[in-house]
């Protein structure tokens, strides 16, 4: 391993950080990465890079982190839109993945998906916390006041409406809920959506229209 930076140990210490990729502008830097053959990087075997990972593997983190570090980087600058607080984030959830990596579980979803869940998550938790004064001046003054029966039904019939989402999400297929998620939730395009997925525009399209149509028909609502 020739640039990534060296690894605490223990992965539970509160300061570990994980491996960081630093190269010269411009410069480009070969080293062997022990995951396949060159056919067989083009598209990585996430699965089973994450399975070294979760055991402190430095080099599998590295070669992860070329893969993953662009599309996060992408995820948190849409939410955000500041380059200087998306740079802290981004590596705020790159630490999270090397933290995290052995409670993966496959089953729940991909590596990619999984990975830039935890970066919508933090994005959005960065613009929570930078509202939350304003937020408490004004929730302090709404609470000076009872708030009428017809804005509380409002809130009830939200939430349930947002149960009824999550459950309706739930039943698409895999490669459905990736796209979906990927799109609606994670707000990129259909062609970012295709490059993350590694997956033709053509076919993505053509997931995000029939999960679209499967939540429209699980939430009953007419089209």
């Amino acid at each position: 391993m020739t640039d990534a930076a060296t690894v605490p140990e223990d992965r539970h210490d509160p300061y570990a950080t994980p491996p960081r990729r630093s190269r010269p502008e411009g410069a480009r830097v070969r080293r062997p990465i022990p995951f396949g053959t060159p056919q067989e990087r083009s598209a990585p075997d996430l699965p089973g890079i994450m399975e070294h990972v979760a055991r402190g593997d430095q080099d599998a983190f590295a070669a992860l982190y070329d893969v993953i570090a662009g599309p996060v980087h992408g995820i948190v600058v849409k939410v955000l839109r500041d380059r200087a607080q998306s740079e802290e984030v981004t590596q705020e959830v790159l630490i999270e993945v090397w933290r995290q990596a052995p409670r993966y579980r496959p089953d729940k979803g991909t590596v990619m998906t999984w990975v830039l869940t935890i970066a919508h998550r933090r994005a959005v938790d960065r613009v929570r916390s930078a509202q939350a004064a304003t937020a408490r001046e004004q929730d302090t003054a709404a609470r000076e006041h009872a708030r009428p029966y017809d804005e509380v039904s409002e809130q009830v019939e939200i939430r349930l409406e947002g149960e009824q989402v999550r459950r309706c999400v739930r039943g698409l297929t895999e490669l459905q809920r990736q796209a979906v998620s990927l799109a609606y939730y994670g707000g990129l395009t259909y062609r970012e959506v295709a490059e993350t997925l590694q997956t033709p525009l053509p076919t993505v399209k053509t997931r995000l229209r029939d999960g679209l149509i499967r939540l429209r028909d699980c939430m009953g609502v007419t089209a």
